[in-house]
């Protein structure tokens, strides 16, 4: 018999009643998935998943410290629970004192649904989406441009128990749309992205209509030469930046002196303007249309998430805030180390910069500059001063007077997050997105368009 058979919250008693450990930690992620795939104005495949994964975390003291076992499978049958809680606790027992150890966390409130079925998802979420999409798909064949794209909805309920007493539950939806317009000589390629709870905010035919104005811009070429230009960054393409200057905000590493975050001659930055615009990066588990898990969840330990952790309350937080760096991100053991607040990194990121113009009212406002679509193959240069470096995709126009005249050749960049938000001069009003390059990992993000007066276009670019 599947353990998938049990409920998930008496999956996780069981592996606890099993435990011999001195510790324990049981999280079970019971997910389901529903996704729709398009090409060339017409439906592809579909298809819905299901299934579960089972992490086991076993924490056993000794004469120079506590050690940590984990061990995480999927599939887990009912025989194989015990040898998934006997492997936690070998590896635990054959392993070092963990540097990370910390007593388990306890005294958190039951949440009221941890013995409540999981929710799930079906193809019923793309209930309204599909019919839209589809008259999508006859608007752009009758106007000469075919689409491509696919939608995806994810339903994670997570299930984290202690031996410490902790019965924690989180619901965690996940939606998120792509989709590109090609012209039929597949020379010019526009691309529009969407992230969302449930599909009902999602207007396949706005999204359309936008892509159908980009691919009018693309029928004049320009070529232009590398260099230093105005640029106006979508909220995509923010979202990508400062979610990798997030990931690399470890309170740790600045205090260890190796990144960007770290004060020359020892200690962090924490206290240090950033920007001169009051521009606030901040994280909030409860941020409307962008809700996480308001407590930790650590599979693994590394960086600045530890397994003992687990269950620890998360609170919104400023990383930035009217322009100051405020806060990095820190365990309880490494919080500890650097004399830092405890800081755990949350799964939204959102960025205020007080503007309410829409990225159509800055083109409107500039002179002569570059508008992009979106940022890829974004890669880490210099960790000391997070210079990154990728490439422009799908679609970069120029901007002369007010109006978009034509697009121009791709570019490969080189810009560091956080000396971009040093130079910007204009943040446009702040809206929901979807990052492009980081969508399979972090896709709850709301970003206002930023203007840059000397983006580094450092390279000419071939491509799409």
């Amino acid at each position: 018999m599947s353990a998938r058979s049990n409920k998930p919250h008496e999956v996780v008693e069981q592996a606890l009643a099993l435990s011999r450990a001195d510790g324990c930690v049981v999280i079970a992620d019971e997910y389901s998935t529903a996704n729709l795939r398009w090409a060339g104005n017409a439906l592809t495949t579909n298809g819905v998943t299901r299934g579960r994964t089972l992490t086991v975390i076993a924490t056993v003291a000794g004469k120079e410290g506590t050690a940590s076992g984990v061990v995480s499978r999927s599939a887990v049958t009912a025989e194989e629970l015990e040898p998934l809680v006997r492997a936690a606790e070998a590896a635990a027992r054959g392993a070092g004192p963990a540097e990370d150890a910390q007593p388990l966390v306890g005294g958190v409130p039951e949440s009221p649904d941890f013995t409540d079925a999981p929710a799930e998802t079906s193809s019923a979420v793309f209930t309204d989406f599909a019919p839209a999409l589809g008259e999508a798909f006859a608007r752009a064949r009758a106007g000469g441009r075919e689409l491509y794209g696919f939608a995806n909805h994810e339903l994670v309920s997570t299930y984290l128990g202690t031996s410490t007493g902790l019965r924690l539950r989180h619901d965690q939806p996940t939606g998120t749309l792509e989709l590109n317009a090609k012209s039929p000589d597949r020379l010019r390629s526009a691309w529009a992205g969407h992230s969302t709870r449930d599909f009902k905010d999602v207007d396949p035919a706005a999204l359309d209509a936008e892509l159908a104005v980009r691919l009018g811009w693309a029928e004049r070429r320009v070529e232009l030469p590398a260099g230093r230009y105005e640029t106006l960054l979508p909220p995509t393409a923010v979202a990508d930046l400062l979610i990798y200057q997030l990931w690399s905000a470890s309170g740790r590493d600045a205090a260890e002196g190796r990144t960007v975050f770290s004060r020359p001659g020892g200690g962090t930055r924490v206290g240090d303007r950033l920007s001169g615009l009051p521009l606030t990066l901040r994280s909030d588990p409860h941020e409307p249309g962008l809700e996480c898990a308001p407590f930790v969840v650590a599979h693994s330990s590394g960086g600045d998430q530890s397994v003992f952790d687990n269950g620890l309350p998360a609170h919104a937080t400023e990383w930035v805030g009217e322009g100051v760096l405020k806060h990095l991100t820190t365990t309880r053991h490494s919080a500890e180390l650097t004399g830092l607040p405890v800081a755990p990194a949350l799964g939204n990121l959102i960025l205020d910069g007080g503007g309410d113009r829409s990225l159509e009212d800055m083109v409107a406002g500039t002179g002569r500059g570059l508008l992009l679509t979106c940022l890829w193959y974004i890669r880490e240069v210099d960790p000391a001063t997070l210079l990154l470096t990728g490439l422009t995709r799908d679609g970069v126009y120029l901007v002369e007077n007010g109006e978009v005249t034509g697009q121009v050749n791709n570019f490969r960049f080189n810009e560091s997050p956080v000396d971009l938000l040093r130079r910007a001069t204009e943040a446009g009003r702040t809206e929901k997105t979807l990052p492009r390059e980081w969508s399979d990992w972090f896709t709850r993000a709301a970003m206002p368009a930023l203007r840059i007066p000397d983006f580094n276009m450092s390279s000419v670019s071939q491509g799409v």
